[in-house]
């Protein structure tokens, strides 16, 4: 699996961070996000995160900010795109099998390092699990649809 990952300032460190674990862990990624001291708008590398997912050229992807909500929203408007904010190791497990999000989002000043590392790990772990899930996971699709062509 190949990842591609970004940030924003806000959370630059946690980025490194995770990129050393999936370096540790052997996982393919491609780093959008902001530099060291460079200052960038959230909006921008979610977008060219999630542009590169629904392309296809990425499976998943992980974005980080001061609080994830920002790089969540952000990403979403890109169609085809689910991404869920994860800070709690059930919210990182069900946005895989439940939601079948193809990206995950952190804050830096919401959660520490190590909880990071572990929720990357279930996230990558869990795949989508259909069943319950699948209806509305396709029910999110249709309303996607719908407004697209508004």
């Amino acid at each position: 699996m190949k990842l591609a990952i970004g940030c924003d300032e806000a959370a630059y460190h946690l980025k490194k961070e995770i990129m050393e674990h999936l370096k540790e862990k052997g996982i393919e990624f491609q780093d959008f996000g902001a530099d060291a001291g460079e200052t960038v708008l959230y909006p921008d590398v979610a977008v060219k995160v999630a542009e590169a997912i629904a392309r296809g050229e990425f499976e998943r992807g992980i974005l980080f900010c001061g609080t994830g909500i920002g790089m969540s929203i952000s990403a979403n408007k890109v169609p085809g795109i689910r991404a869920a904010v994860c800070h709690d190791p059930f919210s990182a497990e069900r946005a895989r099998k439940s939601n079948d999000a193809q990206i995950m989002c952190m804050g830096e000043r919401v959660i520490g390092v190590e909880l990071a590392k572990t929720l990357v790990d279930i996230w990558l772990e869990c795949d989508f699990s259909g069943g319950r899930s699948t209806p509305k996971v396709e029910r999110i699709k249709e309303y996607e649809k719908k407004f697209m062509k508004a």
